[in-house]
């Protein structure tokens, strides 16, 4: 990485048997190059755009880096190609595959920390369970490890409001292929192939330290998942948070703030020593 780079840019990568074009972000680039260097994993629906700037107060908050990406079909970058359905492996091709293909290509050091929300968080998990020696620590808000039927029904939900309400309006903005965001995630994910879909055997093999979020209320999924990850990966650390619906940072930012900040300074200074 250059200290040149521009805050906001592109990417172009060849990974999962495509040529990609990434929408990123730099943040707090003005922090010391050896600063801890956050990466951060978007929601199902997300983008960039759509962290706002969170980010940014995070990562000054933590004396931290950040890099900040759309994945494919998402935000600016690559649209998903008409008429292409994600199998049940979408995750795993995105932290298996174009998420080390981007860090590649941008020269990006180990070891780095992973910032995931909601899919982006089981992306993270994916990613720490298969590249151990790279990642430093892993923060993961409503990461999902396996699929429930409660989180089924928000997702119907969320069907009937793209379709028939302004869902498709308000993600809009955020994407220069809205259907492609969102028919990519929304239909794998009441594919009837994806029930089966788990994480569960990977965990395990998660050597570093996990900070696993989960709100109280969240409607797409229960505590089973951040304590299914805290019984599997003996250095996860839980937080569950009352008044808190499917996206921490946004309900309660102040508390996964400082929480996020506290978890990279223990475990920076426990491998400093």
């Amino acid at each position: 990485m250059t200290a040149q780079r521009p805050a906001h840019g592109f990417a172009h990568i060849h990974a999962a048997g495509r040529d990609l074009r990434i929408e990123l972000g730099w943040v707090n680039d003005a922090a010391p190059a050896d600063a801890p260097l956050i990466v951060f994993l978007h929601e199902g629906l997300g983008s960039l755009a759509m962290w706002k700037d969170f980010p940014q107060q995070l990562c000054e908050a933590a004396g931290a880096r950040g890099l900040v990406y759309s994945r494919p079909g998402y935000g600016r970058s690559t649209p998903r190609p008409h008429g292409e359905r994600w199998g049940p492996d979408f995750m795993h091709v995105q932290a298996q595959q174009v998420l080390p293909a981007l860090l590649d290509a941008l020269g990006v050091q180990a070891p780095y920390w992973l910032f995931g929300h909601s899919d982006g968080g089981s992306i993270a998990l994916i990613h720490a369970a298969g590249f151990g020696q790279r990642v430093a620590g892993a923060v993961v808000m409503a990461p999902h490890i396996l699929v429930e039927e409660f989180g089924l029904a928000s997702i119907r939900e969320a069907r009937r409001a793209y379709v028939e309400g302004e869902l498709r309006a308000r993600l809009g903005k955020y994407h220069d292929d809205v259907d492609s965001a969102f028919w990519g995630w929304n239909g794998i994910w009441l594919d009837a192939e994806f029930p089966r879909w788990t994480i569960q055997a990977l965990l395990p093999t998660i050597a570093c330290p996990v900070l696993a979020i989960q709100g109280v209320d969240d409607p797409y999924g229960t505590m089973a998942q951040i304590d299914g990850i805290a019984q599997a990966a003996p250095q996860t650390q839980l937080l569950k948070l009352p008044d808190c619906g499917h996206s921490p940072h946004r309900d309660q930012p102040e508390a996964v703030t400082a929480a996020t900040r506290a978890f990279i300074q223990r475990h920076s200074t426990e491998t400093t020593r």
